[in-house]
């Protein structure tokens, strides 16, 4: 995933920032705690494709560094 593309990039919910899962392959959104998955480099931002981030994950993400 670019670093440009992901500073522009905001979720389409909450208009909140967005951490990038590189393992995963997902923009992770804390605020509106859905996961948009990223397909051969392109991201999916849409609700009905994301998936609900566990509590851990939410807790996980408030220990990491700052959205890109």
């Amino acid at each position: 995933m670019d670093t440009k593309l992901l500073e522009l990039l905001v979720c389409p919910v909450t208009k909140g920032p967005l951490n990038f899962d590189r393992e995963r392959q997902e923009l992770l959104s804390r605020s509106a705690r859905l996961a948009y998955p990223v397909r051969h480099g392109i991201p999916i931002l849409l609700e009905n494709e994301a998936r609900t981030l566990s509590d851990e994950e939410i807790a996980k993400l408030a220990t990491e560094r700052p959205p890109l």
